[in-house]
């Protein structure tokens, strides 16, 4: 898709700023602050803990399903759980793997883990079988805490693990329904009997060190930890908390995605804890419920991906949509295409947007509350001319890339300096995939975030696309996001995901979006939805293939797994998930026949 030249208007930009003038004081400060950390400070998530059951002691910290806790109580509880890893020899730097549902406990095993300076591996509750494996050897130690809603997936795969001998298994009830095997420790009952004080090595830890592992989703090969440290949880403390959303006591944070994301653990819990506001759990997402958690937990405002906002446009409009006191929401991937339509039809005023990765070292946020854009870098970045074609970076003459002009999209990268390293992976082989090197300077390094930004100006940018998704057609650079944001606009298309396929004799990737309907292929109107496509899109962006699904295959995340629907391509198709194609000079998509493929792989068929 040709790239559109986009700047941000002064004009938007005087208004948002002039918008933060009120905490201007506050902004400041935080600022300051931040620019004066250290990695040796002594300063941690348990640090925080502590501070705030003292400030907002009888606060509400803590709102999950029909328990409330103040900050006074949930410090205490967090202790109660640090006191018996301490005691069974978990120590500063131990690694101990977490999987467990989106429960209390998990937020409870992190931040006493985080006291003691140790390390939550944190496991993806959804896997399975050698991913589930992969992960947990990924950075395996002496110590396991096991969901009962997990123990029979990881009993299925603990014959597999190896040194083992010195292993320590807890395991956490649940509601009693699945029976916890012999060999684990009974967790919530031995916090019953422990101290509640806290722990004196509390004290010793610093920002630098790590608390987690977050591994990224693995919608392509096996997934990787990423290490995550109380610095970086600190700066988003102040960064989300008092920079962007002005968080204060009165606030409730709806949380419905996963602390295994980092969109909840690094940006809506240290957001949330920096004014002393009350963190609403939810521990798996359900739309059908969202507005009924909101209304019960007097929300104020709620983390999301764009997925989540998508599926709330999607249902049918209601009073509840506009019965909140919501004021301000943050998370990333609202699509330009439903922005302002979300705000207006839900009454929400204030959306940062944000950009970043668990492994990355550049990040984009919306402090302003500007329209479609992931707002401003405050790091060190480059967004730098990149072949689609040749999918990597362009090098002029002297071996160097080059930064794209303002208005245009490009590859976005991070400076790699003592004052902003890479922290990079567990298995820290990984960490080389994602460095360049001789960018702009001979010698230098950069964070290779693999995403296309749009620079928009003043240090601004709008996501484009991850380029494993960019695909070229007909000559020209297709982004599905883009394509995506297209599609879903159309009354009869529910979601979509776009991604180039290819097949034999022909050039380039031919565009295939696999979308949901409420309609059925039988009821679906292929010639006004054709028409539209071709008066909407250029002839090269426009899907020679439409494929039908009653769901979409998603990762915890609620990421559309597109590695499984490129792997499958055109090959695979049924009564039950058929596919459609718009053949040459065709006026409306036909129903793909055996026959029609596999003239397309013959090269019989031309497009």
């Amino acid at each position: 898709m040709k790239d559109q030249k986009y700047t941000l208007p002064i004009t938007d930009l005087l208004l948002g700023m002039a918008a933060k003038t009120p905490q201007l004081a506050v902004v400041k400060a935080s600022v300051n602050e931040l620019l004066e950390l250290k990695d040796s400070d002594p300063i941690s998530i348990g640090h925080i803990l502590e501070k705030n059951a003292i400030e907002f002691r009888d606060k509400t910290a803590i709102l999950y399903e029909d328990l409330r806790y103040t900050y006074f109580e949930f410090n205490a509880l967090v202790n109660q759980y640090a006191h018996v890893f301490w005691d069974h020899g978990v120590r500063k730097g131990t690694v101990v793997v977490v999987f467990l549902e989106n429960r209390l406990e998990t937020l409870l095993l992190i931040s006493a883990l985080a006291k003691l300076g140790a390390v939550a591996s944190l496991i993806n509750a959804n896997q399975k079988g050698a991913v589930l494996k992969h992960s947990i050897e990924t950075d395996q130690g002496d110590y396991f805490v096991i969901g009962e809603e997990r123990v029979a997936d990881f009993e299925d795969i603990k014959p597999t693990l190896k040194n083992l001998e010195n292993a320590t298994f807890f395991g956490l009830k649940n509601h009693g329904l699945t029976p916890i095997t012999y060999g684990y420790l009974p967790l919530a009952g031995m916090i019953q009997s422990a101290a509640t004080e806290n722990l004196p090595i509390t004290k010793t830890i610093t920002l630098g060190d790590r608390f987690a592992n977050i591994f990224t989703s693995g919608t392509t090969g096996m997934p990787k930890a990423s290490i995550q440290t109380h610095k970086k949880w600190y700066v988003c403390y102040h960064w989300y908390g008092k920079v962007n959303m002005s968080i204060n006591s009165e606030d409730v944070f709806y949380v419905s995605i996963p602390f295994f994301h980092t969109n909840a653990m690094i940006v809506a819990w240290p957001a949330t804890f920096s004014g002393g506001a009350a963190l609403a759990i939810r521990r798996k997402l359900s739309i059908s419920n969202f507005w009924k958690d909101v209304q019960k937990f007097d929300v104020s405002a709620f983390i999301y991906i764009g997925e989540i906002c998508r599926y709330l446009m999607n249902k049918p409009a209601a009073v509840t949509d506009t019965q909140h006191r919501i004021q301000k929401i943050v998370g990333n991937g609202l699509r330009p295409d439903i922005w302002k339509a979300f705000k207006k039809r839900f009454s929400i005023p204030e959306v940062y947007e944000l950009y970043g990765a668990s492994d990355g070292i550049v990040a984009y946020t919306n402090v302003f509350n500007l329209n479609c854009t992931v707002g401003l870098c405050r790091s060190v970045y480059a967004v730098v001319k990149y072949d689609i074609e040749q999918d990597e970076p362009y090098r002029n003459a002297d071996g160097l890339m080059e930064k794209v002009e303002v208005g245009n999209a490009g590859l976005l990268l991070g400076q790699i300096t003592e004052e902003t390293p890479f922290p990079g992976y567990v298995n820290t082989a990984k960490n080389q995939e994602k460095i360049l090197r001789d960018v702009l300077v001979h010698g230098d390094k950069w964070f290779n975030t693999g995403d296309l930004i749009r620079d928009i100006g003043f240090h601004h940018g709008q996501f484009v696309d991850r380029l494993g998704d960019t695909f070229r057609w007909k000559g020209e650079n297709v982004s599905t996001a883009e394509l995506e944001a297209i599609l879903n606009k159309f009354p009869m298309v529910h979601h979509s995901a776009v991604y180039g396929v290819g097949f034999p004799k022909i050039d380039g990737k031919a565009g295939m979006a696999t979308i949901s309907s409420p309609h059925s292929p039988n009821e679906f109107d292929f010639v006004e939805f054709t028409k539209k496509v071709k008066t909407a899109l250029p002839p090269y962006a426009v899907p020679i293939f439409i494929r039908f699904v009653a769901n979409f295959e998603k990762t915890a995340t609620h990421k559309i797994k597109k590695s499984v629907l490129k792997k499958e391509g055109i090959r695979v198709f049924s009564d039950n998930a058929p596919i459609y194609v718009l053949l040459s000079k065709a006026s409306a998509y036909i129903k793909m026949t055996t026959e029609i493929a596999q003239k397309i792989q013959n090269g019989a068929i031309s497009f």
